[in-house]
């Protein structure tokens, strides 16, 4: 998740491609140790796609549940 919330508060912020780097930097200013694994496997899933589409499919999808 914590990938997950630096990506978005790349995005929130005007970098609407963010890279392992800028989520690096994020998590490292707030003492997160990062898994470089997990966060490509974020940026890989998200990249490219419209943060707001994402998240209203999930609302979606949470709707059903």
């Amino acid at each position: 998740m914590r990938y997950v919330a630096a990506y978005l508060l790349a995005v929130l912020g005007g970098n609407e491609s963010p890279t392992s780097k800028d989520l690096k930097k994020i998590l490292d200013s707030v003492g997160i140790e990062t898994d470089d694994e997990r966060m490509n496997k974020v940026i890989s899933e998200l990249n490219g796609k419209n943060i707001e589409d994402v998240i209203a499919q999930g609302k979606y999808r949470l709707l059903s549940v």
